[in-house]
């Protein structure tokens, strides 16, 4: 999806663990090492970003963990919250403001896309630390996280 704005868009990052394994992708514009993820369309709320981006990346339906209020009522949804927020800078004039979630793969078959990633697998968290080219120590950070609460 192109931007919605020159200086800051919004983003989902989930984080997806399985088997004391978290599911990561080699960014091909990027060259990274990163969990699923990408913007939040004009037309959804984080939470459809969330399961839409896990589907289109890896081919998984995905159960997001957290907590989700009982204040649905007429006008109103509430969403699962996100485990974690951050900010990010893309570039020299644009920042991401992350909303990072843990989940579970519920069914589907894994599978590359190929036009976005270079490849992508089951990391434990040992390996986190011999990926190349080596994933960030913030993204490391929450790779930790979320095994150790979701796993661990």
């Amino acid at each position: 999806m192109a931007h919605i704005h020159e200086k800051i868009d919004f983003t989902v990052a989930i984080f997806v663990v399985h088997g004391r394994k978290l599911l990561l992708v080699h960014h091909r514009n990027l060259d990274r090492w990163l969990p699923l993820g990408g913007h939040i369309e004009l037309d959804e709320d984080p939470e459809a970003a969330a399961l839409r981006e896990a589907k289109e990346e890896s081919g998984l339906d995905v159960e997001l963990l957290g907590n989700r209020p009982p204040t649905t009522e007429k006008g109103s949804r509430a969403l699962i919250a996100p485990r974690f927020l951050d900010i990010h800078r893309i570039n020299d004039t644009h920042e991401h403001v992350g909303m990072l979630y843990w989940a579970r793969p519920r069914n589907g078959q894994l599978k590359l896309a190929a036009a976005e990633h270079h490849d992508i697998r089951w990391c434990s968290t040992t390996d986190l630390d011999t990926l190349q080219p080596p994933m960030s120590g913030a993204v490391k950070w929450y790779c930790r996280k979320a095994l150790e609460e979701i796993d661990g």
